[in-house]
């Protein structure tokens, strides 16, 4: 997306909480962030993700869910 547009920019989001919501950022907030921190809070732990912007045109993009990689898990040690 071109930096210092005029026009607003219509952002899908796909994967995790935010799956399907449409946002339309207007002009006047200027060019849509790279990346959004969604953070989730409930009665449990609080949950983030984060979600990558992927331009299709000068008004349109999608953020998509970024994957963590899975840690593995450490070796058990011998006791």
């Amino acid at each position: 997306m071109a930096e210092g547009t005029d026009s607003d920019a219509v952002l899908l989001y796909l994967g995790g909480p935010l799956d399907g919501r449409v946002e339309v950022r207007e002009a006047r907030h200027g060019a849509p962030l790279p990346t959004v921190t969604h953070t989730h809070l409930h009665d449990g732990p609080k949950v983030v993700h984060h979600y990558d912007l992927h331009p299709l045109t000068d008004g349109a993009g999608v953020y998509h869910l970024r994957v963590e990689p899975v840690p593995e898990p450490a070796d058990a040690e011998s006791a």
